[in-house]
């Protein structure tokens, strides 16, 4: 096997991650932005404050996306799997 083939597996893998968790971090990013902003100009300063919502997100993504979060890591996984006889030939 080639190093650009491998890097170009790689390279495939890392954006498959991206876009598998991308969704998540930033909806978490955005809602941590807006806790922060209220944090500031309340001055209320409770730990649990930034944290729960971040966690209620985070939570109600992975079940709204979850489906579709595993059906794309299966399907570039499977597509991995079928091209190892490929790689042992060359």
């Amino acid at each position: 096997m080639g190093a650009d083939r491998a890097l170009n597996y790689i390279n495939e893998m890392l954006w498959h991650a991206m876009m598998v968790a991308g969704p998540i971090l930033v909806a978490i990013l955005i809602v941590g932005l807006l806790v922060s902003i209220f944090q500031v100009a309340t001055q209320i300063q409770e730990m649990t404050l930034s944290f729960v919502p971040k966690l209620m997100v985070a939570a109600f993504l992975l079940i709204a996306f979850g489906p579709w979060m595993i059906t794309s890591i299966t399907q570039f996984a499977t597509t991995l799997y079928l091209t190892i006889p490929s790689i042992g030939g060359n």
